[in-house]
């Protein structure tokens, strides 16, 4: 792309904190705290960070702590979360973590919630398969694949729940706690018999803040309706992405946004060759299958590592994940991102990439941010 050309869309950042097989936690913040640097040097316009818990291959389970540690590594590049879950913390004490980095490091932080809902009531390791889904459909050129069937022991979800001290009623309703969590970043927050409430270092903090979805639900109305901006997911429910822009664009009324804004995020995986990429994301499928059965991320294998096969019931589980995964050379992710762009109508692009090899992680970025090209803001 020459620098006369018109501008892509900017791309973004979203950091699982994979730890690699025969690597540690320890060794995956640091990488991640590198990534946000060699990020930022490359010209990607946001890092966020991921929450996950109780997964060994994920370490990302504090993405508030990490904010600090990336912010203090980085200069300019607008750090985040994708997404806080609601359900594990109160909108006062999110509030109050997003505050304080914005004090320490200046008004370049993006909160993105999503909704946290409770595993169902069911006895521990038992599992129940989606609800049925519409058919594989191309919208646009983009592959929107049918609804994963999947088998999921819940016991794990349900440990997760009990740790976090979540339950059923102690969730406060999404929409109240991204309104109280807008009350309290702006300073307007009332308590109906005391009355103003100052939150420092909350108030006043020029958070920006998102909403992330899967699917047509809340979380695209509640978005719409606040005039937020709003995350859709391809790289991880690639059936739903689709509909959930469509309803958030439905649902949009001005607010914080005059117009309504959109980022969609991609799994992705760049090398110098379609070969070299292939042989790098080996072990996916596995990995994704270990999150989808609800025994919890595996440390991501070595390519070399020769994975066994899935069975026909394994792949069914995550082969919309290998169909929509975006893997080879420059010049092939970038004209598969487009297509997901101009199908979605995004107006950013929000990229994960996991490897075993950091490094290869890191050359992956580079290689599409040089490819991409300029980007407008």
């Amino acid at each position: 792309m020459s620098a006369s050309a018109s501008p892509r869309v900017p791309l973004s950042v979203l950091d699982l904190v994979p730890v690699s097989a025969g690597s540690s936690s320890a060794r995956a913040l640091r990488d991640s705290v590198d990534l946000s640097v060699r990020a930022e040097a490359a010209g990607y316009a946001r890092y966020w960070l991921a929450e996950h818990h109780l997964n060994p291959g994920l370490a990302g389970s504090s993405p508030h702590a990490m904010l600090a540690a990336v912010a203090a590594a980085t200069r300019s590049i607008r750090v985040g979360s994708a997404a806080t879950l609601i359900g594990n913390h109160s909108a006062l004490q999110v509030a109050e973590a997003f505050g304080t980095v914005t004090g320490l490091y200046g008004p370049r932080f993006d909160l993105g919630l999503g909704r946290s809902p409770m595993p169902p009531k069911q006895p521990a390791g038992t599992g129940a398969a989606a609800p049925a889904a519409p058919e594989a459909r191309v919208v646009d050129g983009l592959l929107v694949p049918a609804r994963a069937v999947m088998f999921r022991d819940r016991s794990r979800a349900q440990l997760q729940a009990r740790l976090l001290r979540r339950g059923a009623t102690e969730v406060a309703p999404f929409d109240e706690t991204v309104d109280d969590l807008l009350a309290f970043l702006d300073g307007t927050y009332a308590d109906p018999g005391i009355g103003p409430i100052a939150a420092p270092p909350a108030d006043g903090s020029a958070v920006e803040v998102w909403i992330h979805g899967s699917s047509a639900g809340e979380s695209a109305r509640v978005a719409g309706s606040r005039g937020l901006p709003f995350g859709a997911n391809y790289h991880s429910t690639p059936w739903g992405v689709v509909d959930a822009v469509a309803a958030y664009r439905e649902h949009f009324a001005p607010g914080v946004l005059a117009a309504p804004h959109v980022i969609v995020s991609a799994d992705v995986l760049v090398a110098d060759t379609d070969a070299e990429a292939q042989r790098l994301a080996a072990g996916f499928a596995q990995w994704v299958l270990s999150i989808r059965s609800g025994r919890g991320a595996i440390p991501y294998p070595a390519p070399e590592d020769g994975a066994a096969p899935l069975d026909a019931a394994e792949l069914a589980q995550v082969q919309d994940r290998l169909d929509t995964r975006i893997v080879g050379d420059p010049a092939t992710v970038v004209r598969q991102l487009e297509t997901l762009r101009r199908a979605t109508g995004a107006d950013e692009l929000l990229i994960t990439t996991t490897t075993h090899d950091p490094a290869d992680r890191i050359r992956s970025y580079e290689l599409l941010a040089e490819a991409w090209g300029p980007r407008g803001l």
